[in-house]
C-alpha cells in the first residue's frame, strides 16, 4: 500500500528509515530530534498503516506493516531506526528482510527475545503479575477482542503509573476544543482555535503554542536517546 512519507534529502546510499511508535501515533514527534541528520543522510519518516496520514487497510498486523516497509524500501539497503512499538516492527523487518537492513537502531523499546530469567528475583514484578494474570490462554475471545482483553488485563503489570498516563485521545480532544495539554495538568485556551473569541477584552489567555507539547515530548523519559546495535553479518 502507499504510505504517507515525509522525506529529507541526502545521499541515497545513506538512507535512514525511521519507524515511529504507537501504534496509534504518527511520525511527527521524531522529526525534530532527527532532522539535523538531513543532508548527511536521507531520512524517511513514514506514517505506518492506519496511522497519521496513511490509509487504514486490513489487516492491521505487524506482518502487514513490515510488508509495507519492504515495499517502501525497494531494493537498496537502509539503516532502520525503530522507536518504541516501531522498535518491534524494525526487528521484524530485520528478521524477515535482512537483505534490506544495513544497520538496526532500537530506541526506547524491547530487544526480543526477552530472556526467560530476566525478571527473576524482582518481588514487586512477581506481586503484580500474580494480581494481574494474563488472559491470553484462558479467555474464550479471539482476534482483536482477545488482544484488547489481554492489554486491559495486564496493563497494571506493564504500566506501573497507569493513572498518570495520557493517551493520544487526551491530546487530540484538547486540541480540537481549543485547549492544549501542558505539564502539571494546567490548560491554556487557544484564541486562534476559537474564531468567535472577543479579543477586545484584554483578558484573553495567550494562544496555545504547539512547541509546548513538543517540549513535553522532548523531556519525556520514554523518549530516551537511542542505543545503536549494528547487525552482525
Amino acid at each position: 500500500m502507499r504510505l504517507y512519507v515525509r522525506e529529507f534529502d541526502g545521499p541515497a546510499d545513506r538512507t535512514v528509515l525511521v519507524v515511529h511508535g504507537g501504534p496509534d501515533w504518527d511520525h511527527s514527534y521524531l522529526v525534530e530530534p532527527l532532522k539535523t541528520l538531513a543532508g548527511e543522510h536521507r531520512l524517511l519518516f513514514p506514517d505506518l498503516r492506519g496511522c497519521g496520514r496513511s490509509p487504514v487497510a486490513d489487516p492491521l498486523t505487524p506482518d502487514a506493516i513490515v510488508g509495507d516497509l519492504v515495499e517502501l524500501i525497494g531494493a537498496s539497503r537502509v539503516d532502520v531506526l525503530g522507536f518504541s512499538y516501531g522498535g518491534l516492527i524494525a526487528q521484524r523487518l530485520a528478521v524477515q528482510a535482512p537483505h534490506l537492513v544495513r544497520r538496526l537502531i532500537i530506541a526506547s523499546s524491547s530487544v526480543l527475545p526477552v530472556p526467560s530469567d530476566a525478571f527473576d528475583g524482582w518481588e514487586e514484578y512477581e506481586r503484580r503479575r500474580a494480581a494481574h494474570p494474563s488472559v491470553w490462554d484462558t479467555s474464550p475471545l479471539e482476534g482483536a477482542e482477545l488482544t484488547r482483553a489481554e492489554a486491559l488485563a495486564t496493563a497494571p503489570l506493564h504500566v506501573w503509573r497507569l493513572k498518570q498516563v495520557r493517551f493520544t485521545g487526551t491530546y487530540l480532544r484538547a486540541w480540537r476544543e481549543g485547549r492544549c495539554w501542558k505539564r502539571r495538568g494546567t490548560w491554556r485556551t487557544s484564541i486562534s482555535r476559537r474564531p468567535g473569541w472577543p479579543r477586545s477584552r484584554g483578558s484573553s489567555p495567550p494562544p496555545c503554542d504547539p512547541a509546548v507539547s513538543r517540549e513535553d515530548c522532548r523531556q519525556d523519559g520514554h523518549r530516551a536517546r537511542p542505543s545503536y546495535a549494528p547487525l552482525r553479518p
